[in-house]
């Protein structure tokens, strides 16, 4: 080979080796130092970015799960709450007990019955006044939907946490088709020749069977009005009635998809041949519309179908003429109703939407125990009175319901917590141990293998190093050449 003193090749291929054989084991060294395989985004481009969206997902399901375990202390706090409501509930309906029992009680026991009522009533209202987490009360109807409705004839009743809150004027409320009851009229008469051969009228609904044989020498009147007699002591939802030309009519008392079997000895009575039983189930449950979303019918009441964008539990009740005439194309419009939703809404999950609702009760002694029948005309657990006998009874109906309402809620509470909270606390927890897993194979560094990667590193910076000295040295063989100690 050439012997040139003002280019030394070999020592700038030396210096190129040297320099990144020191960058590699730089690089090496920062890596061992932090930890981490990726400490800028030359290092892996790609990697980087899948990394720091991970980063970006576990930190969202760790608060994730700090939103959940801090949910499940709310929703305890309120269950605390809801079971002494409960237990002075079961207070009021055993002084109600006692206050029935007329024939011993006067009217100091009474007396003193009803304040030690008014007392568990007035701590009940302090219960829902005073519940709170931190400064959000709970119990006092805040935290829960209310409604109104623009027409007389539909009523709102109740929302489940998914419905949305009404904007403007409301939801518009349409009907297509009325709830019908079933309902059977006999296409032959009974006569009195059927009733004194001894008419054999059978009826069954739920589950329950009344039977009418009837008598030599009956009327026609008196036998229809035995056979709905016998159907009524056999605790059966139906209406028996007969006009004056023996013609039997018989319907289910509920509206909606109900139905009940009917037969008779003559053909064309209750049966369209002798003894063979009929099944009508001619009933139908009102069929509507609610903001233009679809809703399912329950007799009178419809509610917002599962998955409705608007209307998700949103129940209502029509209360209005039946008979009325109704578009069943287009269907006929009664009004709007405006929605009001209060539900508390917890973020449950890493991501945007990622949320769940649950609605708590008021409990205020004004708004449980409500739309029970009774004679003293109580209409919510504040008006109970049992000073009087009726009023002791119909106390007893009315807390019980509240009872119902309070132990619901309490049963809601517990299923969201268990079913919802909890199942994805766990889920999130799950999450975020695979989610770190992962994201520490991209990002962290692998100390062993980046040990031994080091040691080479060093090998070779001492190698590029030697080698370096060595053609720096090649020169001198020039200064021989030209004689030159």
């Amino acid at each position: 080979m050439g012997l040139k003193i003002n280019t030394n090749v070999d020592s700038m291929r030396a210096h190129r080796f040297l320099s990144q054989n020191d960058a590699a084991l730089a690089k090496s060294m920062e890596k061992l130092s932090s930890g981490l395989a990726i400490n800028s985004a030359a290092d892996e481009p790609a990697a980087l970015v899948i990394s720091e969206n991970m980063r970006g997902q576990i930190s969202g399901i760790n608060q994730a799960t700090k939103n959940n375990e801090t949910a499940i202390s709310l929703l305890q706090t309120a269950e605390g709450a809801l079971t002494e409501v409960n237990r002075l509930l079961i207070d009021i309906r055993q002084r109600a007990i006692h206050a029935a029992n007329e024939g011993i009680n006067d009217d100091a026991m009474l007396q003193a019955n009803q304040a030690e009522i008014e007392n568990a009533l007035a701590t009940i209202d302090r219960i829902a006044l005073n519940t709170q987490f931190g400064h959000s009360t709970l119990l006092d109807g805040t935290r829960t939907a209310s409604g109104d409705s623009s027409s007389p004839e539909v009523e709102f009743i109740s929302a489940d946490a998914q419905a949305k809150s009404s904007q403007g004027q409301g939801y518009e409320v349409k009907i297509f088709e009325m709830a019908k009851k079933a309902n059977y009229t006999s296409a032959t008469a009974l006569t009195q020749e059927m009733i004194n051969a001894g008419e054999k009228l059978t009826i069954r609904e739920g589950g329950r069977e009344a039977t009418y044989t009837t008598s030599f020498g009956e009327t026609i009147k008196g036998a229809i009005e035995s056979f709905e007699a016998i159907a009524k002591r056999s605790g059966l939802n139906v209406s028996i009635s007969g006009d004056e030309n023996g013609i039997i009519s018989i319907s289910h008392t509920e509206f909606g998809k109900h139905d009940f079997q009917i037969s008779s000895t003559s053909a064309g009575l209750l049966s369209e041949s002798s003894g063979k039983e009929v099944n009508v189930s001619n009933g139908a449950d009102i069929r509507a519309s609610i903001n233009g979303e679809s809703t399912i019918g329950e007799g009178n009441f419809f509610v917002g179908k599962r998955g409705n964008k608007s209307t998700d539990g949103l129940r209502l009740f029509y209360r209005g003429d039946v008979n009325q005439e109704v578009d069943d194309v287009n269907g006929t419009e009664f009004g709007f109703v405006k929605v009001d939703q209060g539900a508390l809404r917890f973020q449950v999950g890493a991501n945007r939407d990622q949320t769940v609702s649950v609605n708590l009760l008021n409990t205020s002694s004004t708004q449980i125990g409500r739309n029970v029948e009774n004679e003293s005309g109580f209409t919510s657990l504040a008006d109970i009175d049992v000073r009087t006998a009726n009023g002791a009874q119909d106390t007893i109906g009315l807390v019980d319901r509240a009872i119902e309402e309070i132990s619901a809620n309490r049963g809601a509470l517990g299923a969201f917590q268990k079913n919802t909270l909890e199942s994805n606390l766990m889920s999130l927890r799950i999450a975020s141990e695979n989610l770190t897993a992962a994201e520490s194979t991209i990002r962290d560094v692998d100390i062993a293998a980046e040990l031994a990667n080091y040691t080479k590193n060093q090998i070779m910076l001492q190698s590029a190093t030697a080698q370096m000295a060595q053609a720096n040295s090649s020169p001198q063989t020039v200064f021989r050449l030209l004689g030159v100690a």
